[in-house]
Formats: C-alpha cells, sequence, structure tokens
C-alpha cells in the first residue's frame, strides 16, 4: 500500500487586492482537510501550502480558493 506523505505545493492566487484578502486566502485553504500549513504572501500573489496527500491534494486546493474569489493554479515550479 502507498504510504502518504506530505508534500508542498506553491499556488498562484489571483484577486488579493486588499490586506484582508490573504488572511481569507490562509483560512480557506487552511480549512481543507489534511492541510498541514498555510503561508501567503501578498506581495507575491502566492500561497505555498503543506498537506497531507492522502486526504487532499492540487485540484481541491484551487477549488476552495476558487469557491472563495481567488482563483488559483499550481506555480509550474512545484508540479
Amino acid at each position: 500500500s502507498a504510504q502518504a506523505a506530505e508534500q508542498a505545493i506553491t499556488l498562484k492566487v489571483e484577486g488579493m487586492t486588499c490586506a484582508s484578502c490573504p488572511y481569507i486566502v490562509r483560512q480557506t485553504l487552511a480549512s481543507v482537510d489534511g492541510v498541514v500549513a498555510v503561508d501567503v504572501s501578498f506581495d507575491d500573489k502566492i500561497a505555498v501550502v503543506t498537506f497531507d496527500d492522502s486526504k487532499t491534494g492540487a485540484v481541491a486546493l484551487t477549488e476552495a480558493t476558487a469557491a472563495m474569489g481567488f482563483p488559483s493554479q499550481v506555480s509550474p515550479s512545484t508540479q
């Protein structure tokens, strides 16, 4: 059987225009089951997400941000 592992990916997040946006993005990603840590950079418009890959993945993370009005995509350097 496959072992679960923590993975970290960088998401490019669109729509962060104010000081509250990174907080909303962080809380949204942190609420996804399996997410261990989230670091959001307003200046760089990215979120670095560490997660348990047996519980969630990039699709669930990008869907979560999009549902809150912040479309995101995996940065090519972390695919």
